[in-house]
């Protein structure tokens, strides 16, 4: 059965018709957040994405795309930090429906999502970078941070000038923008 989930997530037809259909998926899902979320449940849900969106930034901040091997700032801990950060800021929107059936189905579908666009992505790093992605991946947890490397000042780094490159400022924006009109819509306009 999983076998068949792993087939669907790797088809290159699905994967084109979902890219073509992601932002229509994505305004849809807008509506509906505005149509049933509860202003109770925007400081958690704000809370669990903006978690999210630090390990993001935190990213943005440390990686060199394509260039070289990144192995400093969150990529010490784990391999995929961006995911476990998207995974995190999509999951506070997710609280905001206070569905937990919706929030189980979510988590299931994105790590069909993550495991099979990871599996991929290394693939592709290993012919760009060799053996020491090789290496990389052999010492650092592909999705579980290790938090017995926090120790290492390599954890620390953070550069603003990687960031903007990166545009993850726009990712932050963007994320404080949605949740500041969700909140007027839902206080003012509901």
């Amino acid at each position: 059965m999983f076998d068949a989930i792993h087939r669907v997530f790797n088809h290159p037809f699905a994967r084109k018709l979902f890219l073509r259909l992601r932002y229509v998926l994505f305004l849809v899902f807008l509506v509906v957040l505005a149509r049933y979320t509860d202003v109770s449940r925007l400081p958690g849900g704000f809370l669990v994405s903006l978690f999210g969106e630090a390990i993001q930034l935190w990213s943005f901040a440390s990686l060199v795309k394509n260039e070289q091997l990144t192995a400093r700032g969150p990529y010490v801990l784990v391999r995929n930090p961006m995911y476990l950060g998207r995974f995190f800021l999509i999951l506070g929107l997710m609280l905001l429906l206070g569905n937990v059936y919706l929030t189980i189905a979510y988590v299931v579908l994105y790590y069909f999502y993550m495991v099979n666009r990871v599996q991929r992505e290394e693939r592709r790093l290993t012919e760009i970078l060799g053996q020491p992605y090789r290496d990389y991946g052999a010492r650092v947890n592909r999705f579980l941070p290790a938090f017995d490397k926090l120790t290492d000042p390599a954890v620390r780094f953070f550069s603003w000038q990687v960031l903007f490159r990166n545009n993850g400022h726009w990712n932050l924006l963007a994320m404080l923008l949605f949740y500041a009109v969700l909140y007027s819509y839902v206080v003012y306009f509901r």
